[in-house]
């Protein structure tokens, strides 16, 4: 009797007009002192990490746009003011912003909502800081706060629209991949979510 033949696996290597193709990687941590050994790996000065305790909505936008829009962040854009303020302004949400000589350098969210497993939900420089050593200072010292608070486990994703180096950066601190997917996604610059000029290194795919 003739074998069955197994079904081939289409890979989905192109996405179609107004679509992008992402690939996410899901990493995972446990342990509780990589955190402090990251942020403690460069000097620096006039450097502050406060946590913003039920921030202005307006400011959280400023700061998720500020951080975001060169990555093609968008999922926070499509929620309306009473569906962010239901996720950033609840007990479990922590978010840090990180300032240098005054000015907000980047930010780390901070997610317990499913108990003793965090997820480090958002993490990222604004552009003018990016390539000062200040990324994994804040890495760190978001790893320090998640322990800290009583994590067991922390998780994190990133995509290839990402900062080059952002997954070496979590496997350097000590995360390790658990799984990869790849997602086909509308466009945020051809929804409107986004501008056209946003994240110039992934294409946009034309009609």
């Amino acid at each position: 009797m003739k074998e069955k033949e197994k079904p081939k696996l289409k890979l989905v290597r192109d996405a179609p007009p107004g679509k992008l193709r992402v690939v996410v990687t899901y990493l995972e941590l446990t342990g509780g002192t990589v955190g402090a050994q990251v942020a403690r790996r460069t000097p620096a000065e006039k450097i502050a990490l406060l946590r913003a305790e039920r921030p202005p909505l307006s400011y959280y936008r400023y700061l998720y746009a500020a951080v975001g829009e060169p990555w093609l962040w968008y999922e926070r854009r499509r929620l309306s003011d009473p569906e962010l303020a239901a996720v950033i302004h609840d007990p479990a949400v922590e978010i840090y912003v990180l300032y240098k000589s005054g000015v907000p350098a980047g930010f780390a969210e901070i997610d317990r909502r499913s108990g003793r497993t965090v997820e480090l939900q958002y993490l990222g420089l604004v552009p003018d800081f990016i390539g000062s050593g200040l990324g994994s200072r804040l890495l760190g010292w978001a790893l320090d706060a998640a322990f800290a608070g009583g994590a067991q486990r922390i998780t994190v994703n990133t995509c290839s629209f990402d900062h080059p180096k952002a997954l070496a950066t979590y496997q350097r601190a000590g995360f390790v991949p658990v799984g990869q997917e790849v997602k086909i996604i509308d466009d945020p610059r051809k929804t409107g979510l986004l501008p056209p000029g946003a994240a110039p290194h992934v294409p946009i795919v034309e009609e």
